[in-house]
């Protein structure tokens, strides 16, 4: 066996390469949480921006790298059900955001404009991916049109965000659950060049991890038999996505709680472009019309969850069942019956 030479690796090598890079992505995190939302304060972006910037493409890397790297390698499936997969799981990480916030749910507390519509803009670009493999499969230098489409709709979806922030043109009613965005002392933050040399430090690390975890993936689904969709979906899927887990929950217990929502559907809305990447990375022509029905599935779930999630910011129930809104309940019963069906078929 050659440790340089990932398809000589046994399954249990796999398996150990495979924790090893979740537990990485799952420190550095960690770590780059309190990097962005102090970026937040001294940027004066503030904390739905960044969060669906900064946080949203940080903790999104490894994830971005593994589909790139699994397209590139002839891996189509793998890298779509990482990429759409990720979204549904981070979805129902908010949930558990949401159980650690006491005093009111989440969507109560943490409503405001930019979060909605970033989860408007996640909804557009996940309807997006699913027109797509209806349309010609037409490519130009082996991308599909398609793919410029989401990057440019993205780009304009964040400009309407930011936006949104500076001059809204509504306002959330304001309750006493409500929390604000609301900087920390710039005495007790580091400095700006700090900041960014150790935000790209862990971003670094992150890009490695990802880049190692594909091959580890790979060779789960092809020494096990279970398939590149069910292991993107609940296994690379939730291991790349376990920042988002750990950043929210720490936002919430820290109180930046619309840091803890935007981290969460900016990161998703970032997610989409993994597709996108990952149409420019696949060599066998547009990867929107190689989709397998399993593929269709999960777009159609995480369209579900996303339009449920923006029911529960726009109505902001401010106390639920088991301490969470009803529609974190629709939620998790949504990514409950999408794996139910994925290990049926």
């Amino acid at each position: 066996m050659d440790l340089f030479n990932p398809s000589t690796w046994s399954l249990t090598v796999s398996i150990l390469v495979f924790c090893l890079c979740a537990g990485v992505i799952t420190v550095l995190g960690t770590l780059i949480t309190r990097v962005v939302d102090q970026l937040a304060d001294r940027t004066g972006l503030g904390e739905a921006v960044v969060g669906a910037v900064l946080l949203g493409a940080a903790t999104s890397l490894s994830g971005a790298v593994l589909s790139v790297t699994a397209a590139w390698n002839g891996n189509p499936e793998l890298a779509l059900a990482n990429a759409l997969g990720g979204i549904a799981v981070q979805t129902l990480f908010l949930v558990v955001a949401d159980m650690t916030h006491a005093r009111a749910n989440l969507e109560h507390a943490a409503a405001s404009a930019p979060n909605m519509l970033q989860n408007a803009l996640l909804i557009t670009l996940l309807g997006v991916i699913l027109l797509s493999p209806n349309l010609p499969d037409v490519t130009f230098w082996n991308i599909h049109p398609v793919t410029p489409t989401l990057l440019a709709l993205y780009v304009y979806g964040i400009n309407l965000v930011s936006k949104a922030r500076n001059h809204p043109m509504w306002h959330p009613q304001v309750t006493d659950e409500t929390r604000e965005d609301t900087p920390d002392d710039d005495s007790a933050t580091p400095s700006l060049a700090k900041l960014w040399v150790s935000f790209i430090f862990l971003m670094g690390g992150l890009g490695i991890a990802g880049w190692l975890l594909e091959p580890a993936a790979t060779n789960i689904a092809r020494l096990t038999g279970i398939g590149q969709t069910t292991v993107g979906v609940l296994l690379t899927a939730i291991s790349t996505s376990i920042p988002e887990l750990v950043t929210s929950v720490a936002a919430v217990r820290r109180g930046a709680l619309t840091l803890a929502v935007g981290g969460i559907v900016g990161g998703n809305a970032f997610d989409t472009l993994f597709t996108a990447a990952s149409d420019i990375a696949y060599r066998g022509g547009s990867i929107y019309h190689v989709m397998s029905g399993q593929i269709y599935l999960w777009i159609s779930l995480t369209l579900v969850m996303a339009a449920v999630l923006m029911m529960g910011l726009i109505r902001r129930q401010e106390q639920g069942p088991g301490r969470v809104g009803v529609e974190s309940v629709a939620i998790v019963l949504l990514y409950l019956l999408g794996v139910a069906i994925l290990l049926m078929k």
